[in-house]
């Protein structure tokens, strides 16, 4: 028997506390295409649609240094990482993650994630209940860390599992999520960092290629190795990402519970329904109800004015969910994807380009 069971959302609760219903709701009272704010105190406009993700992502209107809201880079993104970058040494720490990510790298993670599925399946005794969140968790933690080159004894996955959830769980929420996610993140930042500087001082051999070796490595735009602990930051920024898809993984289980007529094409093993069915579970589930930046400039928008220095927020859920964008928005329909072809700021589940 398998549960969804997801131990919270990866929504956050910035805004309002009406995580990814908050920008929508301002978007729908709004008089024009420009929705006026405030996030955490700070002036803040909401834009929505593809245009406005090519906008967003032009760096000479918008950046992301000292944009994201310190709840987040203390959970879920860390300080000093890729995600927080701009210019040069943006580019420079975001070409290290795509020699990682590129070429034979995802096929082997995915090679990895399926032994590991298989390997779980097959210990789970016909008619226990199963927390299919939970054992994803820690099925993807074991499949990224063989692949990240970072060692791991079958007794460390549960913890490890558990707070790297909690970073994702706890992002840009409050009270006892908040903390956890903090005191998560504090523990595995200090453990990688010390695996590094193993790796640096000889005392650990990492595999070549890897994820461990090449951040252990890796010279920022400056030349300069990274500091121990921003290069742990960035072990995470791959490892959380791998294992918080346990998310979507649930959100696909929900969707198969929800919507059973899509079973049997997903069993037929065709390629391309697959693919559009992946699609539609994050165009549908989208993980963050918005991302945000800060205008380097007096920019304007849709004919309307945006102050230097003011956040600047793409409202994600809204546009994932736009009906101007998607027929039907709020039906789980993967047809929409079969056969079509998605512009690089159309389907922005996780944010753009």
């Amino acid at each position: 028997m398998v549960s969804a069971g997801t131990g919270g959302s990866a929504s956050g609760h910035l805004g309002d506390g009406r995580g990814y219903g908050w920008l929508p709701a301002l978007r729908r009272r709004a008089s024009g295409q420009v929705v006026r704010t405030r996030l955490m105190g700070r002036r803040a406009v909401g834009l929505c649609g593809p245009e406005a993700a090519r906008f967003f992502y032009d760096e000479d209107r918008v950046r992301r240094h000292a944009a994201v809201p310190e709840p987040v880079k203390s959970t879920l993104l860390g300080d000093g990482a890729v995600h927080t970058l701009d210019a040069d040494h943006h580019r420079v720490r975001k070409a290290m993650f795509m020699s990682l990510l590129t070429g034979a790298g995802v096929p082997s993670l995915v090679t990895h994630a399926t032994e590991c599925w298989d390997e779980a399946v097959d210990t789970w005794a016909r008619g226990r209940q199963v927390v299919l969140f939970d054992e994803v968790a820690k099925v993807l933690t074991r499949a990224v860390c063989r692949w990240a080159g970072v060692p791991l004894d079958e007794s460390e996955v549960p913890a490890l599992a558990a707070d790297l959830t909690a970073t994702v769980d706890g992002f840009g929420s409050g009270g006892p999520r908040q903390w956890r996610a903090r005191l998560a993140r504090v523990r595995r930042e200090a453990w990688l960092g010390d695996l590094i500087g193993q790796v640096r001082g000889g005392t650990v051999t990492a595999a070549k290629g890897s994820v461990l070796e090449v951040v252990s490595g890796h010279r920022d735009a400056d030349g300069k190795l990274l500091d121990p602990r921003v290069a742990a930051v960035e072990v995470l920024n791959v490892i959380r990402p791998a294992v918080a898809v346990c998310w979507f993984v649930t959100f696909a289980a929900h969707a198969l519970h929800r919507w059973p007529e899509h079973r049997a094409a997903l069993r037929s093993g065709d390629p391309s329904f697959a693919e559009a069915f992946a699609h539609e579970v994050r165009r549908f589930y989208p993980f963050a109800p918005f991302v945000a930046g800060r205008a380097v400039r007096e920019l304007s928008w849709a004919g309307e004015p945006i102050p230097e220095g003011c956040l600047v927020l793409l409202n994600v859920y809204g546009q994932n969910h736009d009906p101007g964008l998607w027929e039907e928005p709020y039906t789980f329909d993967p047809g929409r994807f079969v056969g079509r072809r998605i512009g690089a700021f159309d389907l922005i589940p996780q944010g753009a380009s």
